[in-house]
């Protein structure tokens, strides 16, 4: 799959703000059809960090979101600034 495709776009509210600065995590909502390592391709392509780990939960409303651990050379915070989410 199509990195582009794989991630439609990060989330952030208060929640993920938070998970952002504590745990090193990203979150995005991805295409229903991406597997874990659709988006720890696309993640590792797009922003040009080594992803340590991907979690998916789909949300009540049909959405899939990913929660992206990255390795800790890399902090998710210079990501979501690189995004313009912060």
């Amino acid at each position: 799959m199509d990195p582009h495709e794989a991630i439609l776009y990060p989330v952030m509210t208060e929640v993920t703000s938070r998970i952002l600065e504590t745990e090193n995590k990203l979150v995005f909502v991805v295409n229903n059809r991406a597997t874990k390592r659709d988006i720890r391709r696309a993640v590792e392509e797009l922003y040009e960090v080594v992803v340590e780990k991907v979690n998916v939960t789909i949300t009540p409303r049909g959405e899939k979101k990913a929660f992206v651990k990255l390795h800790p050379d890399y902090k998710a915070v210079d990501v979501a600034i690189k995004l313009g989410v912060i």
